[in-house]
């Protein structure tokens, strides 16, 4: 049996309509706005969700039609969903997705970012949430132009800017990432997954191999040579399974499998990789169960709302 994600990762749901042409339709985006929802995003990527709830707080539109600093983010049977960057209570200590699970269901708002909700929220808020914040924070990063520092203007609902100085448009940026599962060459998908953690990251937390698509590169070359330069380990078999956006600020995370071959001997990449460990289907389930119970385990793993942990699910499931 060949593994594959067992459902649509939790930020690359949407269901809104995202319609170019609502983008340079004037008379559309005033009807849009005039019975729309804002979502209002803080500098630090958060918005107010209130407890015990899967769907957003947004705001009322006020005037008779979109102000400038806003951004259309789509329709839905016909009401238009927009978003602006508003000002929130200073940074508060982070709240991830464990404690949330824990607060989620007391009285009362909290400013959550992407991580800490992204599990949680439906299809039609994740949508939101994750263009949102792509979009917001690309416009807080490029508000100049790249050919010749003028300040721009935002244009086409806020999907484009434009300068008035020499014309220049601009289109928002993604770069892409890979990210591996590697297990070993046992059978179609292996009884082992490689695992590794970097040294920011908190004690016994572990997750698959990811780095950044370098110009002129495939995806696949991408693959082989990240995980040669971070564990030493060469692969084959590679294999694409999906992918998302992981707006941190500017990423869409596409997934991958590949085999290799367990004997090799691992060479970790000083300063990015501290620790990577072969870890057998059973004792991964293992974490997956202790998680789920509440209990202490050796094995920690990457929260819920990344396709790190869509992957080693989907792969644990496989008998």
């Amino acid at each position: 049996m060949t593994f594959q994600l067992d459902e649509l990762p939790l930020l690359s749901r949407s269901t809104v309509e995202r319609e170019e042409g609502l983008r340079v339709d004037a008379a559309r985006q005033v009807e849009l706005w005039r019975d729309g929802r804002v979502l209002g995003v803080d500098k630090y990527g958060r918005t107010p969700i209130r407890s015990g709830g899967t769907e957003l707080v947004y705001q009322d539109t006020t005037g008779d039609e979109p102000p400038a600093d806003v951004v259309l983010l789509g329709e839905e049977k016909g009401v238009g969903y927009w978003a602006t960057l508003v000002s929130s209570p200073e940074q508060e200590p982070a709240i991830d997705w464990r404690s949330w699970q824990e607060i989620g269901k007391a009285d009362g708002e909290h400013w959550l970012d992407l991580r800490a909700a992204g599990s949680f929220l439906d299809a039609t808020s994740a949508g939101l949430f994750t263009t949102a914040v792509a979009l917001l924070t690309w416009h807080r990063r490029a508000r100049f132009c790249a050919n010749c520092g003028t300040a721009v203007d935002r244009v086409k609902a806020g999907w484009a800017t434009q300068c008035p100085g020499c014309g220049r448009e601009e289109y928002p940026r993604t770069d892409p990432a890979v990210i591996c599962l590697v297990h070993d060459r046992d059978g179609a998908d292996g009884s082992q997954v490689l695992l590794a953690r970097q040294p920011i990251w908190p004690k016994g937390r572990y997750s698959v191999l990811a780095g950044f698509v370098e110009a002129g590169e495939s995806l696949e070359a991408c693959v082989a040579r990240e995980i040669c330069e971070e564990v030493g380990v060469d692969v084959a078999d590679i294999r694409y399974l999906g992918s998302q956006p992981w707006p941190f600020p500017r990423s869409l995370m596409l997934g991958f499998a590949a085999s290799a071959d367990v004997t090799q001997p691992t060479r970790l990449a000083d300063g990015e990789i501290e620790e990577a460990h072969w870890v057998s289907r059973d004792v991964l389930r293992e974490a997956i169960a202790a998680e789920a119970d509440g209990r202490e385990f050796w094995l920690g793993l990457p929260g819920p709302t990344s396709i790190a942990r869509q992957m080693l699910e989907s792969w644990a499931t496989v008998r």
